[in-house]
């Protein structure tokens, strides 16, 4: 019998021929709101408030996490009318992804640590986001949206962010995330990255709002979880009610 020679599949190719199926978290049969994706018992929009920043943020976000409900980077997006959203492929880069980081307009930060030798003549601290700002341009921190094991393969196999610089994020923080374990306690999640760096690089109030509403997120998704109406709507929540006024 003649043997035939099985090729290597290219797992992207695949997953855009034949798509991964929804992801079905726990609890997916809950009733949610349409607009911020949480169960409907602690809806979160009468806390959504927008605010404004001079940096941006771009999120390069792995196909498996959109379809998670517990996916933190959209909050980002819910009080940033700047942020945009690219899901990555390895074989098929955004096309507007790639336009935006030839647009001079922009300067392009990758957020990832600092802790590897073969790309340390990259790393720039908050300085340079300055340093743009002072040169008109708009500062933008592309954040890498999944977990850690695929934020490493996101940042080593992109061969279009190869030459941008790398903002390492230092902060004493300690997460504040309920929803999914982390493995240590300094491991922050997407957003509480985005407000740290808002926080660092001089949005101060757009960085205390969107700490606030995933604060509220938090506590919504939480009570959720536990099938528990909020009554008395938290320090956080209250704050962004009052600036809602």
């Amino acid at each position: 019998m003649k043997r035939i020679a099985c090729l290597p599949i290219d797992h992207d190719i695949a997953t855009s021929v034949y798509p991964r199926r929804e992801f079905k978290a726990r609890g997916s049969f809950v009733t949610r709101c349409p607009g911020c994706r949480l169960p409907t018992l602690n809806c979160l929009c009468p806390y959504r408030v927008t605010a404004r920043a001079e940096a941006s943020f771009w999120l390069l976000t792995h196909p498996l996490e959109h379809h998670k409900p517990t996916n933190t980077g959209r909050l980002i997006g819910d009080v940033l009318a700047t942020t945009e959203t690219f899901t990555w492929y390895r074989t098929a880069p955004d096309a507007r992804l790639l336009a935006l980081l030839d647009d001079s307009d922009y300067a392009p930060f990758i957020i990832f640590p600092d802790d590897q030798p073969d790309y340390a003549t990259r790393v720039v601290n908050m300085e340079a986001v300055q340093n743009v700002k002072q040169k008109n341009r708009i500062p933008v921190f592309i954040i890498l949206d999944g977990t850690w094991r695929q934020a490493r393969r996101i940042f080593r196999k992109s061969p279009y962010l190869d030459d941008l610089p790398i903002l390492a994020l230092n902060t004493q923080r300690q997460t504040r995330y309920r929803l999914r374990k982390p493995a240590s306690s300094t491991h922050l999640c997407t957003v509480e990255v985005a407000a740290e760096l808002l926080k660092q690089s001089g949005d101060v109030t757009a960085g205390a709002i969107l700490d606030d509403y995933f604060d509220a997120f938090n506590e919504s998704y939480a009570a959720s979880r536990g099938h528990h109406r909020i009554e008395t709507p938290s320090p956080a929540m209250l704050r962004l009610l009052i600036r809602r006024e």
